[in-house]
């Protein structure tokens, strides 16, 4: 048995309980989980602005690792994994590198969400034959129209949710309206079905230095997506405020043969709004 009361033998498919290991690679100690079988390709999950491990919505992960091998981990920098936060996207990018690396994969298949659809596509332009297939939810393409505002809206979001007591995240990823305040609410509570085990917040200067990492990346030259030639699922919902939903048809435009979904009357967490729809849906594409 480990410590979360599993025996060895048996395959962790809640993400509640997967249990927080450790590796070491160029200097820096990475902490991660994983669930699901092993064996095939795993799924990696990068994972937003400020968040760490106990960011991810259990019903989007749990669907997917009942049949899939699944990784999430803190970028360097970030909640338990030691290092620093690099100032820009290409090197968060190169850092993501090194951890597949150290785990010993040639292959993944990438689920990400907003700043880390932003690294996921770096890590698929730099290091194409890694990626098999990508996910890339709530994000935008390098140089996309207003990114570098994001800046500005967290900001103002984290102090409205300061004055009301509330997690930013229900401002920043729901719509203030009758079915986005119910839903922000749900989504937090979901982040806190985990109890033991919990990954430590990210610390003020490196969600700034992410920040700032954004804002470099919306005013970059745009990267050329042409060359992107893997199976390709972009989502999003229909009013995101923070990386403009815009964007995911800009990058659908770009990304060759990729699929476009956009959620009706819900913001830049359109997936957690609508994880009832979304989750079977990223499940089938992902499957081999």
């Amino acid at each position: 048995m480990d410590n979360t009361g599993t025996p060895h033998d048996s395959v962790v498919t809640s993400y509640a309980i997967a249990p927080t290991k450790a590796i070491t690679a160029e200097g820096v100690t990475y902490a991660y989980r994983e669930l699901g079988p092993k064996g095939g390709i795993p799924v990696l999950f990068f994972v937003h602005l400020a968040a760490t491990l106990d960011n991810w919505d259990p019903r989007i992960i749990d669907p997917i690792a009942k049949n899939r091998h699944v990784i999430t981990f803190d970028q360097p920098g970030v909640g338990a994994s030691t290092g620093q936060v690099p100032r820009n996207v290409e090197a968060m990018a190169d850092d993501s590198y090194t951890f597949i690396k150290a785990l010993g994969f040639d292959k993944i298949d990438v689920f990400s969400f907003s700043l880390g659809g932003m690294i996921a596509q770096d890590l698929a332009l730099k290091h194409p034959d890694l990626v098999r297939k990508l996910v890339l939810t709530g994000t935008g393409p390098r140089g996309g129209k207003d990114i570098d505002k994001v800046v500005g809206t967290t900001y103002w979001d984290i102090l409205r949710a300061i004055l009301t007591r509330s997690d930013p995240k229900e401002f920043l990823f729901f719509k203030r309206n009758t079915t986005g305040k119910p839903a922000a609410k749900a989504f937090i509570k979901r982040l806190q079905e985990r109890s033991a085990d919990r990954d430590k917040p990210i610390s003020t200067h490196a969600f700034q230095t992410q920040l700032k990492a954004i804002q470099a990346f919306g005013r970059s030259a745009p990267s050329d997506l042409s060359t992107l030639t893997h199976p390709t699922l972009i989502a999003n919902g229909d009013n995101d405020r923070m990386v403009p939903s815009v964007l995911s048809e800009d990058l659908h435009r770009r990304i060759q043969g990729s699929e476009l979904i956009m959620y009706p009357d819900s913001g830049h967490g359109g997936i957690f709004q609508h994880h009832a729809k979304f989750a079977p849906t990223a499940v089938e594409f992902l499957a081999n």
